[in-house]
């Protein structure tokens, strides 16, 4: 789910028509699952360099097709998961590590 800062830019214009666009610049298929030769359809048009309330309205960032890649459930998942690092702590998906 988008969070607060976001949501507007998800619901907007121009982010639903770069998605589309996007989406069938890579015909509809995970690039991951691709990259290892398994065609599989996408499901989110995830953003490599992670949008936040600074670089939001950088165009280059937020709608840039070099920082979007195209992936399923499964690999969106995977790349959003907390990383174990010991029992008592992990990272998480910004990277901090925190407390359990």
């Amino acid at each position: 789910m988008a969070q607060e800062f976001a949501r507007a830019f998800y619901n907007g214009k121009a982010w639903k028509n770069t998605r589309a666009l996007y989406i069938a610049s890579v015909f509809g298929l995970c690039e991951r699952c691709k990259a290892k030769g398994i065609l599989k359809p996408g499901k989110i048009v995830h953003h490599k360099i992670k949008l936040n309330k600074y670089n939001i309205h950088n165009n280059d960032i937020a709608l840039g097709f070099d920082n979007l890649e195209y992936v399923c459930k499964s690999c969106h998942e995977a790349e959003h998961s907390e990383q174990v690092i010991r029992e008592d702590v992990c990272f998480d998906s910004n990277g901090n590590l925190i407390k359990r």
